[in-house]
């Protein structure tokens, strides 16, 4: 190995002096800790507490400032849940408006994950093809497909934001990715008001999408495109929770 003339080499001592704080250094680790631990944290955890605040508002609010599409449901009225418990009849009548329009206007196979809740589907007209992710349709496939519905696992009110653990119900990353339209159904139960709540509901095991929106970039001279990273229309149906259904 050739010596760089024009660098002075380091001299045992030098070295042994850095290594020595080094060490010095770890073994200080455990009080580094205490005093980061004790620091005043006076900033707030939760900006948005779900018992003065209308979450599902906020998240609607939000979720449209990045251009989605938001409908709310309406539920069961206080008679008709006593009676017999909430039903997805609303909810299946929106799903089956929302796909019939888009699929009108871009025709072909609707994708539906496995898991998805059959009544959500229940008045789907006959003439819209469900498809289903099995065996697991390569890229190209889900490019023809028209959209895909799912359900999700949390929303953030704060940020408007949707996010899938790819459970029941919700696919694998690339169903919701590669189709040009998404339609996901969101339960109010589902929303959290901040950040901190929304992952603190999630098992960080699992992988995790966030979807803020359609997919855009205004990467090249800050013009907005859609469509880049993932679908260019996002539709939310804000639902009761129906899981008693």
């Amino acid at each position: 190995m050739v010596q760089d003339p024009g660098r002075q080499p380091v001299s045992s001592g030098s070295r042994d002096q850095i290594l020595a704080r080094i060490r010095a250094a770890n073994r200080s680790g455990a009080d580094a800790d205490a005093a980061y631990a004790a620091l005043a944290r006076e900033y707030l955890r939760a900006h948005h507490d779900a018992g003065t605040h209308d979450i599902t508002a906020l998240f609607a609010e939000r979720a449209a400032d990045y251009r989605a599409v938001v409908e709310r449901v309406p539920g069961p009225g206080p008679a008709a849940l006593a009676a017999a418990g909430p039903r997805p009849g609303a909810l299946a009548a929106a799903v089956a408006r929302v796909l019939a329009a888009r699929v009108a206007a871009v025709p072909g196979p609707v994708l539906v994950p496995d898991g998805l809740p059959a009544g959500w589907l229940a008045e789907v007209p006959g003439e819209i093809t469900l498809a289903r992710d099995e065996p697991p349709l390569p890229a190209a496939e889900l490019d023809r497909m028209s959209g895909v519905v799912t359900g999700c696992a949390v929303a953030i009110a704060e940020t408007g934001t949707i996010i899938l653990d790819h459970g029941p119900g919700q696919g694998r990353r690339a169903l919701t990715l590669v189709p040009d339209f998404h339609l996901v159904v969101v339960r109010e139960d589902q929303i959290a008001p901040d950040l901190a709540d929304a992952f603190a509901r999630l098992d960080p095991a699992r992988p995790h999408t966030l979807i803020s929106g359609p997919s855009a970039t205004s990467d090249i001279e800050l013009i907005r495109v859609e469509g880049v990273h993932g679908p260019r229309n996002l539709h939310i149906l804000l639902t009761p929770d129906l899981r008693t259904s």
